[in-house]
């Protein structure tokens, strides 16, 4: 039997088989694909496992009996199954983007010390590569009172029914903050709207920041218009679905995305910034790295954001072999 495997939950979905092919680069044998799916599961050598199970997915982890890591590429409806992972030992990467489970996890924190277990959150692009930028932007200006982060994505790229569906429903809040016109590298200047990615609820506790806004983009200037034209109607349920379903069928624009990091203190300025191809794949790519952290490295017990973890902070400039390019404060493409 082979030892300390890593079990990917989701992994044959848009983000996991990604994470899989990975991790199986660095870990042979190791990986083991699983999800709600039985079939497809199998299919990949893999085992049945239901997020939204926890007593079921308990049984799972105790029939693989040597799972060292949990990488989570679906969201479950609650922290239960963190939970069951956790007080084995077992680590856990959570791409997990809502704000409600993200809190519920970090509450774990005491758990996971006392079994030794090691919980990363906010794994991906927004959030992920947006904390890490922040904290750099952060440090530069010798600590922020504000930061602005700014996220375009590409309209044209098939993203995952979950996040499709996470999208929709982030418009149907309120939007808190003004629209920000900014220069993003490979772009120009763009328009972009408040948007509630959990990152700017957390980086204020984890970086000690009094404002924390991010603003959402698409690469195509008239589908941004349009999407947050319909701010007011996403809040019946019916526009929401009417709006997931057409996210789903019409893809109109490139695969390309970038993020941006402002920092400001008094008259101080920083700004940094990464730009890549295909959002999914690059969030599959940070999960994999983050996985091999944990199982290589010597990141402390507890639950912590990706941007808490000093031995990651160089990680944008790692996915440079995978096609990401780091723009730095000194640039001129990040003029204000």
């Amino acid at each position: 039997m082979t030892s300390d495997r890593i079990l990917v939950v989701g992994g044959y979905g848009a983000v996991g088989a990604t994470v899989v092919s990975t991790l199986d680069g660095w870990f042979p044998g190791r990986v083991v694909v699983a999800g709600r799916d039985e079939g497809r599961a199998r299919r990949l050598g893999g085992v049945r496992a239901d997020a939204a199970d926890p007593e079921g997915f308990r049984r799972t982890l105790e029939g693989l009996g040597d799972v060292a890591a949990v990488v989570l590429c679906v969201e479950p409806p609650d922290t239960r199954v963190a939970r069951v992972c956790l007080e084995r030992g077992v680590h856990l990467v959570d791409i997990g983007a809502t704000r409600r489970l993200l809190d519920g996890v970090a509450d774990l924190h005491d758990l996971a010390a006392g079994a030794g277990a090691t919980a990363v959150l906010s794994v991906g692009v927004a959030p992920g590569l947006t904390n890490l930028l922040a904290r750099r932007a952060h440090e530069a200006v010798g600590g922020a009172e504000r930061i602005d982060l700014t996220v375009l994505l590409g309209a044209g790229e098939r993203h995952g029914a979950d996040a499709v569906r996470w999208t929709v429903e982030g418009l149907a809040g309120p939007p808190a903050g003004a629209p920000l016109r900014t220069t993003l590298p490979g772009h120009g200047r763009r328009t972009a709207h408040p948007f509630p990615f959990s990152d700017q609820h957390t980086l204020p506790r984890t970086l000690g920041v009094g404002q924390v806004t991010t603003r959402l983009c698409l690469d195509s200037k008239p589908l941004t218009s349009a999407l947050f034209g319909l701010r007011a109607a996403a809040r019946r349920p019916a526009v929401r679905r009417a709006l997931t379903a057409a996210f789903g069928r019409v893809h109109l624009g490139g695969d390309g995305f970038a993020v941006r990091a402002d920092a400001r203190r008094g008259d101080l300025h920083a700004a940094w910034a990464v730009t890549g191809r295909v959002q999914s794949r690059v969030t599959a790519l940070v999960a994999a790295y983050v996985t091999r952290e944990l199982l290589t490295g010597s990141a402390p017990a507890g639950v912590h954001h990706i941007e808490q973890l000093p031995a990651l902070a160089g990680l944008p400039e790692a996915l440079g072999a995978h096609g990401l390019t780091v723009w730095d404060r000194h640039a001129a493409v990040l003029r204000t």
